[in-house]
């Protein structure tokens, strides 16, 4: 099951006609309570959708009834057009719920530029209402309703102790850091207010998806949330529901990566011996996003001269010519040198570890991301049209 395991909660996913494919378009999910607590983080991209703007003002109290979300459109640069759509939205899903507008979360995904039909996603929004149910089949279709190029729906539930963290996400392209990096909805019917929900979602975020780096793109759109309806009446400690949390939210990124656009490698960069953790993640993510590095490992080449020369262009403190490369278990570089032969790695398994060891501190860290392929410029030169 996915967003539906927990008690409390129910879901709908319909096609409503937004997408021309007629394919599933929108979700709606209800938290029933008793309690209705959330907390949800979002794209720091200054360019921010209709349903960002919405949803930042929403949960500002901590409080969320319900989330609608839809695919086939971004409802980002449309003007007062645009929020008015988002707005009525909100008000038809309020409406149909007998609750406030106010409490209704919103988001959108697809083109940018693309007005949304109001009366089409209102419509949609009374349909998917009436078929509200808490059954495996209804959180399945709500994640399939999300997806846009993703060729997959991505579902995660976690079991503690007496309660469950269930999770659904949606993304294959134009992810990359910003507190959210995709639309993701989580649930629990743990019993906790919305200031621990906050910690701890931030604090599950900031280690899984803000590690997803894979085209260095940041979306308009993106915001995670995570409902609370406090359905299993059990208070668990703030260590093992962020335990948890971070469980689910690293095995939705670990999906996102796999489905990643155009994908044929998912690369995990490990970085070793950096003085800071933050030090760790700025030399990661500097290979994560050198299209060089990346277009070499498309072609199964271990050229481990573009990982140095990424590196270089950090702020981080270490010696680039004390730096050890290993990709696949093979030491290629050690020293700043050529070590074991590159003919010595093995390329063509899907999964690619390249290690970094800086040997300039302690801390470490590691980002996920994909390499760069032919099908990845086709899928993003053809996507509007």
């Amino acid at each position: 099951m996915t967003v539906t395991a927990p008690r409390g909660f129910e879901a709908a996913g319909i096609a409503a006609g937004i997408k021309r494919s007629g394919a599933l378009d929108l979700a709606v999910i209800v938290n029933r309570g008793p309690s209705q607590a959330a907390a949800a983080v979002f794209t720091s991209n200054r360019a921010k959708a209709n349903p960002i703007l919405w949803s930042e003002q929403v949960i500002a109290d901590g409080a969320v009834a319900a989330i609608v979300l839809n695919s086939g459109g971004a409802n980002c640069f449309t003007g007062p057009e645009g929020f008015q759509v988002t707005h009525r939205t909100a008000e038809a899903t309020a409406s149909a719920l007998a609750v406030s507008a106010g409490d209704v979360l919103v988001c959108s995904t697809g083109l940018i530029g693309d007005q949304l039909d109001g009366e089409v996603l209102e419509e949609g929004v009374l349909s998917a209402v009436n078929r509200l149910a808490s059954d495996d089949v209804a959180g399945d279709d709500a994640a399939r309703a999300i997806m846009t190029t993703d060729t997959k729906p991505k579902t995660v539930v976690i079991e503690g102790d007496g309660w469950h963290v269930g999770g659904m996400a949606k993304g294959a392209g134009m992810l990359a850091p910003g507190l959210a990096t995709m639309l993701v909805v989580l649930t629990t019917d743990a019993d906790l207010p919305a200031a621990d929900l906050d910690a701890a979602l931030r604090a599950a975020t900031r280690v899984t998806f803000d590690r997803l780096d894979s085209d260095g793109c940041m979306s308009t759109n993106d915001q995670v949330t995570l409902l609370a309806s406090g359905a299993s009446g059990i208070v668990p400690t703030a260590g093992a529901f962020t335990e948890a949390l971070t469980t689910a939210c690293r095995d939705l990124a670990m999906q996102l990566q796999g489905d990643a656009e155009g994908a044929s490698h998912d690369i995990t960069i490990e970085v070793r011996g950096a003085v800071t953790e933050d030090d760790a993640v700025e030399v990661g993510r500097s290979v994560a996003r050198n299209n060089l590095f990346k277009a070499a490992i498309f072609g199964n080449d271990p050229n481990w001269g573009r990982v140095l020369a990424a590196i270089g262009t950090t702020q981080a403190p270490f010696d680039p010519y004390l730096v050890d490369v290993s990709m696949n278990g093979v030491r290629v570089c050690h020293a700043g040198r050529p070590d074991a032969p590159r003919d010595d790695v093995d390329l063509a398994p899907r999964a690619t570890h390249v290690l970094i060891e800086l040997h300039a501190g302690e801390a470490s860290a590691s980002i996920l991301t994909n390499d760069l392929t032919h099908d990845y410029v086709h899928e993003n030169s053809a996507y509007a049209s």
